[in-house]
């Protein structure tokens, strides 16, 4: 299998605001990711890179994300 890709899809998955604010922190919804990721590679799809970010959330709170990079 080759490693070149004609194409590239970037997805942003977020952590649930509603979690962070009432409990600090809700983590990563697993259960979207790995329907996401299924269904991207039912269309030939295949996970390039990823990277987990963490970003402020209105003043007092740290949300996190995952980019994640697809390439077919």
């Amino acid at each position: 299998m080759s490693n070149q890709f004609k194409e590239y899809k970037v997805l942003h998955i977020v952590e649930g605001g509603c979690g962070t604010i009432f409990l600090g922190s809700s983590g990563l919804p697993l259960k979207k990711i790995e329907a996401e990721l299924n269904s991207q590679a039912a269309q030939g799809w295949q996970v390039v890179f990823q990277v987990i970010e963490q970003k402020r959330f209105f003043l007092f709170w740290q949300r996190e994300a995952m980019i994640v990079t697809l390439g077919r």
